[in-house]
């Protein structure tokens, strides 16, 4: 089993570790600041060397560091594309149970996958009332439906 198929089946336990995190991280941007914070990216940075998750500000100000043991157990593989896959998900579940509705942080803000040198590997999720970001899901069939759309209306 390689490194990304394990973090696509990390245990339940591990992902409720993660979520708590991200929201013990988001603490301070909650409603009882009543400051609306300007802020562009929450980033998120695995190591796959230590299994530590760090959550950053904009400012390189540490939020939260976890370690994922279940990250450490398995070698080999795609790390940073398992990695971004699980935490994509939980920020999607999260985001489904409303936990990121209180927050005061001025929206667009996006939480980033980042790497040792704290370049961007991911928009993992964009947190915005009017902006829907394209994935493979979404983008699913696509090619047809725009191929038959013109067919259509070059036929009229």
């Amino acid at each position: 089993m390689d490194r990304r198929t394990s973090i696509m089946k990390l245990t339940q336990a591990t992902r409720s570790l993660l979520a708590k995190a991200i929201k013990e991280s988001l603490a301070r941007y909650t409603q009882e600041s009543m400051e609306t914070e300007v802020l562009t990216d929450i980033h998120l940075q695995p190591d796959p060397n230590t299994g530590e998750l760090t959550i950053f500000d904009d400012d390189d100000n540490v939020l939260a560091v976890i370690t994922v043991d279940e990250w450490n157990e398995n070698g080999g593989g795609n790390f940073y594309e398992g990695a971004e896959k699980v935490l994509a998900s939980v920020l999607g579940d999260m985001k489904e149970a409303g936990d990121l509705d209180n927050l005061t942080l001025m929206k667009p803000y996006s939480f980033v996958m980042v790497d040792a040198e704290k370049e961007t590997i991911a928009e993992l999720l964009l947190v915005d009332d009017d902006t829907l970001l394209l994935n493979e899901e979404l983008l699913k069939g696509l090619d047809q439906e725009l191929d038959d759309f013109l067919d259509n209306l070059m036929n009229k």
